[in-house]
């Protein structure tokens, strides 16, 4: 089995995840570029970092960042050139907690990039009044419906046995644009980015607390959380439990 990568430090994540043409009927085409890459180019193309010291930042050898620099150009090119959307979703990477750059957020809080966002409903994994820690397994989600930044609503819904990538699309039916999970799987972000929906992953405790938090702006949360393919015996972490059982069986996207 192939080693997973080490996550690269992106001092700042995505204000704005999907750009595409204005003119045309479309559908248009859809390129995915990774968050880890577009901090390649905020760095080198916006800062004039050199790849030394973009590499250094994110923590990578020179030739890892020329190859992810190398890769978002070209997916940038091909959306100007062939006219087709861009969207900013998944990766391999980690927040940076404090490398001393302007951009680099510190201690994490939902504060510190929801200005501008409106949310009209969250949904939250579900069981027990608690976040349940595996998104691709839970069998319900709270729905909270939200009106001028206070909770209106809220009504507990089953997920009819949906699981994994599907659930994107059953939280989108159901008006969702926010979701606060545990544990998740790359596969399951990339469709949830898709569809739209903020994610905000490796929350543990009380739902309704959360979701509360949330709203004001305190919510602490992992955006590079990973709910991984592996077994426990093999060392699987997520959400907030690591190393042995964490009760739910095996982790899936």
């Amino acid at each position: 089995m192939a080693r997973p990568k080490k996550g690269r430090r992106v001092c700042r994540l995505p204000g704005t995840c999907r750009f595409g043409p204005l003119d045309g009927d479309g559908p248009y085409g859809v390129v995915t570029m990774g968050v880890e890459e577009l901090e390649a180019l905020r760095q080198m193309d916006l800062e004039g970092l050199s790849q030394e010291a973009c590499a250094a930042r994110m923590g990578v050898a020179r030739s890892t960042a020329q190859a992810i620099y190398q890769s978002a150009r070209q997916k940038l090119t091909r959306c100007l050139v062939d006219g087709l959307e861009l969207r900013i979703a998944g990766g391999s990477y980690a927040l940076c907690r404090g490398c001393g750059c302007a951009d680099c957020p510190g201690p994490l809080t939902t504060a510190n990039h929801q200005e501008g966002t409106t949310m009209k409903q969250i949904a939250v994994t579900y069981e027990d009044g608690q976040i349940y820690q595996h998104f691709g397994h839970t069998s319900q989600f709270k729905l909270y419906q939200v009106d001028g930044g206070r909770v209106t609503a809220s009504r507990v819904v089953g997920t009819g046995g949906q699981g994994h990538g599907a659930l994107a699309g059953f939280l989108r039916e159901q008006g969702v644009d926010t979701l606060i999970c545990g544990g998740i799987g790359g596969g399951a972000r990339t469709a949830l980015a898709e569809a739209g929906i903020q994610l905000y992953g490796g929350v543990t405790g009380s739902a309704d607390e959360a979701v509360a938090a949330l709203l004001a702006g305190t919510l602490q949360y992992q955006p590079d959380i990973v709910c991984s393919h592996h077994s426990h015996e093999e060392g699987h972490t997520c959400g907030h439990h690591q190393g042995g059982d964490c009760g739910h069986g095996s982790c899936h996207e």
